[in-house]
Parts: structure tokens; sequence; C-alpha cells
């Protein structure tokens, strides 16, 4: 009857939110932080630290490409910029990301929203290209967090680490821990993390699609007895060869799951350096196929694209099924 919109305190916070508030956190203790964004202040939840320290929020209307050389340009001068956009808008600047960013390794943060499939946007809204396109950009280091607490220390280490740029990518949507606002500590750049130990298959993911794989390999572990590894990368550049190492050395099959085109990103990574460094697993590449996404819901599409738990699952099965022939 008021019209007042009611918020569950218990659910988990947008991933945005988690960015806008641990952002005007890191702002308030670093006043070389400004925030940039490309018309999307609420968006991308610039508009928290916007509202609180205005002088240091820029938006630049729609203008990514702007977005980007002025980052640049604001880096050069010693400041810590972190520029946020929708990742399928961010497209639009890959110009200016490798010749105002990345050739001078410039200290740019770029804060990647909507990454991944995004559902009821449509095809031009599906973040799905973002680790195959900036993967190649020497100097970039690219993350991707498996949930809130990754985030902030991701984003804490993204302004304090003395390297050049630094994209930090994240879905739409809610997280998975109503009690996000975690202490940050800074992490080691390019290290993954081993969340479970196995032999039978090696699991590698990234992003928040971490949970549909521990979910998957719990299940397989449950109902075939197949112990399935789970090393969360973090990292795709640069990639945590420490890790890839140990799963080369196992000799079981990999499985590579992303919230993005398979073509280029984590699976193209690791199959590279497997090739490259002389191991030769069987390696099954789950992401979003050669193809552009539909309008639909995320679980849907997500089984569209072959890319949701019982895929997953699935997948684990027939590696192991297929290993112990």
């Amino acid at each position: 009857k008021s019209g007042e919109r009611k918020h569950d305190s218990d659910s988990p916070a947008k991933y945005q939110d988690v960015f806008g508030h641990t952002l005007l956190e890191l702002a308030r203790a670093n006043d070389k932080i400004v925030g940039i964004t490309a018309a999307m202040p609420s968006g991308t939840s610039m508009s928290i630290m916007q509202e609180q320290l205005p002088s240091r929020v820029f938006d630049v209307g729609i203008s990514e490409g702007h977005a980007v050389t002025f980052a640049g340009g604001l880096a050069k001068d010693g400041m810590r910029p972190f520029c946020a956009i929708y990742s399928s808008f961010l497209q639009r600047a890959y110009d200016h990301i490798i010749h105002d960013v990345a050739i001078q390794n410039l200290p740019v943060t770029f804060c990647i929203d909507r990454a991944g499939i995004v559902g009821e946007d449509g095809v031009t809204h599906h973040g799905v290209f973002d680790l195959s396109y900036l993967r190649a950009i020497p100097n970039l280091t690219i993350a991707s967090p498996r949930d809130e607490a990754s985030l902030r220390n991701l984003l804490y280490t993204a302004q304090s680490a003395d390297r050049g740029p630094f994209a930090i990518r994240y879905p739409r949507g809610k997280g998975s821990n109503p009690d996000w606002r975690t202490p940050m500590h800074e992490i080691a750049i390019g290290r993954g993390q081993r969340l479970v130990d196995g032999n039978d298959v090696a699991v590698l993911s990234i992003g928040p699609m971490a949970n549909k794989a521990a979910a998957a390999i719990e299940r397989a572990r449950r109902e075939n007895g197949i112990e399935a590894a789970h090393y969360d990368m973090i990292f795709l550049k640069p990639i945590d060869e420490q890790l890839l190492d140990e799963v080369g050395r196992k000799g079981c099959p990999v499985i590579t799951v992303e919230d993005g085109v398979r073509d280029g990103g984590l699976g193209s990574a690791v199959t590279e350096w497997m090739n490259d460094h002389g191991y030769h697993p069987h390696i099954t590449r789950i992401g979003v196929p050669d193809m552009f996404v539909p309008h639909g819901k995320v679980p849907q599409l997500m089984n569209l694209c072959r890319m949701d738990e019982d895929a997953i699952y699935n997948a684990i099965v027939q590696a192991n099924n297929n290993h112990k022939l």
C-alpha cells in the first residue's frame, strides 16, 4: 500500500553492490583512487562512491572509448582509476585498452560488470567475449572472483599491486554470501587455489562457475565414487603454471569450466599450456559454444549452452569412464 520496496536483509548482495561499497572503502583509504563510468553509475553501482565522494567520480557519458583513454591519462599522472563498464560495452573500447593503457603499462583497473550470460537483456548484452578478447593483450592481468570475498580481495590487490592494467570480471546478479563484508587482503598475482584434491578427473574453473562445478563434483563423488580435483584458477592471465603442472602430472582427464566463449578463454589457455609443456591429457572445455546466445532466463541459457550443473556432472562421469577404458 505504501509503495515502499522491501529488501531482504538476509539475502546476498548483488556483485555490483559489493563492488560499489568495496570501492568506496578503498577510496576513503587511498586518495589516489578515482572512479570512472560511461553513463552507468547506478548500473555498475559506481553511484555509491559518487554519492559520498562526488569530486572523485567521473561519468563521461555513453563513450566507453573515452572512459578508457581518460583513465589512462589519469593513471599516467599518478592516479589509480577504477573504470567500471559492462562486459559487452567494453568491446567498444578495445583499441583504447591496447593503445592508451596496455602499451604504456598503466595501472588502470577495469571493473567488468555483467560478465558471462546475463539472461533477459538478450544477445547484445551477454558478456561472454571478454576473457577471450582481453587474453591476447600484453601487460594485462585478468582475474575473476568465485565469490564476494574474492572480489573484495581482487579489488584490494588491484589498487595496491605495483603493476600495470588489471581486469576483474564479475557477473550480473547476486552472490552467495549475505555476510560479504569480509576483511580484505592482497593476494598473489597469478596464483589459483586447489579447493578439492582428487586423481580421477581435474576440474579447472574460473569465476562464480566454481559453485556449479563444486556441486557437480560432489554429486559425482557421492553417486559414482569419482574423486575429482577442483581448482579455482582465479587468474586467466598470468595463469597459475604451478597448478597446471600439478594437474599435468596427475595424468587424468581435465575439464575446464568458464562463463564465456570457450574459444580463446580458459579452456584454450589450459590446452595451449599443456601442449607447450609436453602434457597430453584429454581436455573437455565447458563454456559458451560458437554461437550468439539468445534471450532467455539464465538457467535456461546455461542448459542450452550445456554449462549447468548437470552438464558438468555428465562431463565428469564421461571423462572418468573413458579414461578407465
